[in-house]
């Protein structure tokens, strides 16, 4: 039984994963909104977001960060 309760604390956890030279993975249960609070479907339960900025189907990545060069880590930036 205490198997099954870890199981569903996982499933209810979400994580973000950015990915090196890439999107942010969005997994678990999760709501995306606009800046204004109108929902944005997702279509799927995981999601891959923009962060270089020049994707044609923001919020959502459609893999324009390889053709532009997109640089960054998958570690957070070292304090300044």
């Amino acid at each position: 039984m205490e198997h099954r309760a870890n199981e569903q604390v996982t499933a209810a956890v979400v994580t973000v994963t950015p990915c090196e030279d890439g999107p942010l993975l969005v997994r678990g249960p999760f709501t995306l909104t606009t800046q204004d609070g109108r929902r944005i479907d997702p279509g799927r339960a995981t999601v891959a977001l923009c962060r270089c900025g020049r994707s044609s189907a923001k919020p959502f990545c459609d893999g324009s960060h390889k053709a532009v060069g997109f640089r960054a880590s998958s570690e957070p930036d070292p304090p300044a």
